[in-house]
């Protein structure tokens, strides 16, 4: 077996190659993950939304940091660097000469291709005599000139050459190493010592423990699992949490602490500034001594948050780190749902524990809501909008308009409106139609079956039901073009009703017409009657002397004559039916009837097919898909980071306050969503009364609570022996038949062998 040599690249030629292939794999990924984008895109998207936006501190803050930032500058800086170095190491590689050269003994002997034998000896005698080492030569060209001859006259020399390329045979494997010599060289062998151990024993594993301490101590949704572990036990320890519980308990977490997180910050200016806005703010629970409540970076988020709330101002200072809380709190507060419906979870599932109750679960998204808002609990939703102050709100719920909400001012006719918005001027005033233009207007439809099932709208006890709630988002500038074109002028609206009018009226004769004839049958026969009985003196005088007894006579002879018309009308229906009833026509009948019930049946179970399959694909789309979470940015006055609209979705129990359905955070709703929320059926059969429950996460005053019912009836009983089990003997006894009639055969064909 051949042997293998390892060489370094003296020359260095084959190290650039490596360098220029391990520059390449950097810069090449690098451009496309970090090169900025275009930042004129940016500011056009940015000026689309000034109209709606622009009094957001969110869209201040992102106009300034693009117009102040250097960092993509930098950015581009360094990648056209690397580019630079990239094409001048490719430009390098491309000037090298390839060092590979192909064995040529005629080369060697200074000879033609294709020269005699006679040519070949008479050349090596005179290069023997020159290049001898006993006649003073080289001996290395020696050995070559030697070996060139050997190839071009030894037969196996020749075959060797013209076989493998080297009159020796094969030769050693050689394997080139893209570095250079001088790496090896005895005299750097300390310094490459010294940058091998910096690289590898000291960088490399600071690297990999910073990056794995950062991550064991982060979830998933990089909260800090000190934080998780915090707001579970202290929604363990108290399951029915109201708002100023929530506050403190969400103003604890670890993400505040500067010793946890170094975003955070303790000012010496705190000991000054946040007592002084704890006298301003009034009873936040400041004596309280529960740790870590009594913390002071506790306390300082907790005030923070609490002015926030109550749209108070603040320092320069003060306003930075109250960015960074209110930042951060959506997140916690999200993280503090999922810790209410696992501890739910685990109560329904082991039990010894009380869940939280649905109302501390619902608080964490109210103060969500208030938070990205800038609102507090008591305050007005219509405060979401620009140019709202306390004292317009008077305007607003005076006794000619009540509006109270955001619903209530949609609702409302345009002149209306701006006769009760007349504080603003025109151009306040199409500002806040154009941000309550951009709200959302959520439509929400259910259905209820149970999935996999061969009655999937009969829901038994202890049965996986499956709610399919549709959602469908529009602008509220769409429900006023509906409502504008919904909502006619004076001039039509008369013309409308009394078109309305007379068509009722039409329609009322029409109906009246559609009676049966028997009864103007009946009424002509009475006016008949009373003229008659008008006719003959002796009625009149009985009933000016005695006028109830009149009256009965006349009433009991209409009502015979109305026995008499009914008795004989019903004998000619009678007499129809039965002439129609003959056999053939009831046969005819029935076969059509159960002609119709097959077709009915089997076009349900062709939809039913269908939509077992749309759903089937649905979901393989839902999985391989992956949405985007960027749905619509949120108008919020005082919320410093854009936020997109996302909602919460549950099913819950109001009466009993539980989840019946864990919440489904839906984050990708831009025009239209569907999701699929499931719980068990209650194992006691029964009527029961659910609520379907959309919260959003960014505005105040838009949930919806759609009631669901739900009707459980008892399980079926499982078959013991199900019919297609059942065999008859008959077929039992022809397949033993026929087993014991192959067996038979089989021996047959035995014995025919031998």
């Amino acid at each position: 077996m051949a042997g293998q040599q390892f060489q370094y690249d003296d020359s260095g030629n084959t190290f650039f190659y490596f360098l220029t292939s391990f520059v390449g794999l950097i810069v090449i990924p690098a451009t496309y993950y970090l090169w900025p984008r275009d930042q004129n895109a940016e500011q056009l998207r940015l000026k689309s939304q000034r109209r709606v936006h622009g009094r957001c501190l969110w869209y201040r803050l992102r106009l300034m940091k693009s117009q102040q930032s250097i960092v993509p500058t930098l950015k581009k800086a360094a990648l056209l660097f690397g580019w630079a170095v990239f094409l001048l190491l490719a430009y390098k590689v491309s000037k090298l000469d390839r060092e590979y050269q192909e064995y040529n003994p005629y080369e060697v002997l200074n000879l033609d291709p294709g020269a005699s034998l006679s040519e070949i000896k008479k050349q090596y005698r005179v290069l023997s005599l020159k290049f001898h080492p006993d006649k003073g030569g080289d001996e290395a060209t020696f050995m070559r000139i030697a070996k060139a001859y050997a190839a071009l006259t030894n037969e196996q020399s020749r075959q060797n050459w013209e076989m493998y390329g080297n009159p020796d045979g094969p030769g050693a494997t050689s394997f080139g190493i893209a570095l250079p010599a001088w790496i090896v060289d005895q005299k750097n062998s300390m310094l490459v010592l010294l940058v091998y151990g910096l690289a590898f024993m000291v960088i490399l594993p600071v690297v990999v423990g910073t990056w794995w301490y950062r991550s064991i101590r982060y979830s998933g949704d990089q909260i800090l699992i000190n934080t998780t572990q915090l707001f579970m036990h202290f929604m363990y320890k108290t399951p029915n949490m109201n708002m100023k519980r929530l506050a403190m308990v969400l103003t604890a977490a670890f993400e505040f602490d500067p010793r946890s997180n170094k975003e955070a910050t303790i000012r010496p200016t705190d000991n000054i500034e946040v007592p002084q806005l704890i006298r301003e703010l009034g009873n936040i629970n400041v004596k309280k001594k529960e740790p870590p409540f009594c913390y002071p970076y506790s306390l300082k988020a907790r005030v923070l948050v609490l002015a926030h709330l109550a749209r108070m101002e603040v320092s320069e200072d003060l306003e930075e780190d109250q960015r960074f809380v209110v930042r951060k709190s959506p997140a916690l507060l999200q993280e503090m749902v999922n810790v209410g419906c696992q501890l739910t979870m685990m109560a329904n599932s082991r039990g010894g524990f009380h869940a939280p109750r649905l109302v501390s679960i619902e608080n964490c998204m109210k103060l969500t809501q208030m938070i990205v808002q800038g609102l507090q609990e008591s305050k007005s939703p219509l405060l979401q909008l620009p140019h709202f102050e306390e004292e317009h709100l008077r305007y607003c719920i005076s006794k000619k308009y009540k509006v109270r909400s955001l619903q209530d001012l949609v609702s409302l006719k345009d002149s209306d409106r701006r006769s009760m918005l007349r504080f603003l001027g025109e151009e306040k005033y199409d500002e806040v139609m154009a941000v309550l233009g951009s709200f959302p207007h959520i439509t929400m439809e259910t259905k209820l079956q149970v999935l996999d099932d061969e009655d999937s709208n009969n829901i038994t006890a202890g049965s996986i039901v499956t709610v399919t709630v549709t959602l469908t988002r529009k602008r509220m500038a769409e429900v006023f073009e509906k409502e504008q074109e919904a909502t006619p002028c004076p001039g039509e609206e008369a013309a409308n009703t009394e078109e309305g009018q007379g068509d009722l009226s039409k329609t009322k004769t029409k109906v009246w017409q559609n009676k049966s004839k028997g009864a103007k049958k009946t009424a002509k026969s009475k006016k008949k009657k009373l003229t008659k009985k008008k006719a003959t003196p002796a009625p009149t005088k009985a009933k000016q002397a005695n006028g109830n007894v009149a009256g009965n006579e006349v009433v009991a002879a209409a009502a015979k004559e109305e026995e008499e018309e009914g008795s004989d009308k019903g004998s000619e229906s009678d007499e129809g039916e039965a002439n129609k009833d003959s056999p053939s026509e009831r046969d005819e009948e029935s076969d059509k009837q159960s002609d119709t019930e097959v077709d009915e049946i089997a076009g349900d179970d062709e939809e039913e097919w269908e939509a077992l399959q749309q759903s089937i694909q649905r979901r393989e789309r839902a999985l391989l898909e992956t949405k985007s979470k960027v749905t619509h940015p949120v108008y919020s006055l005082y919320f410093p980071e854009e936020k997109q609209e996302w909602w919460w979705l549950y099913i819950a129990d109001r009466r009993e306050q539980t989840l019946v359905s864990m919440p489904y955070h839906v984050c990708t709703l831009k025009d239209t969503e569907e999701v699929e929320l499931k719980f068990p059926a209650p194992s006691k059969t029964g009527n029961y009364q659910y609520s379907v429950i959309l919260r959003s996460d960014s505005y105040l005053g838009l949930d919806q609570i759609k009631p669901l019912k739900l009707e459980v009836h008892e399980a079926k009983a499982m078959l013991d022996n199900h019919p297609q089990w059942d065999i008859p003997d008959t077929e039992e006894e022809d397949e033993e038949q026929e087993d014991s009639d192959g067996i038979e055969e089989s021996e047959d064909d035995d014995e025919d062998n031998d």
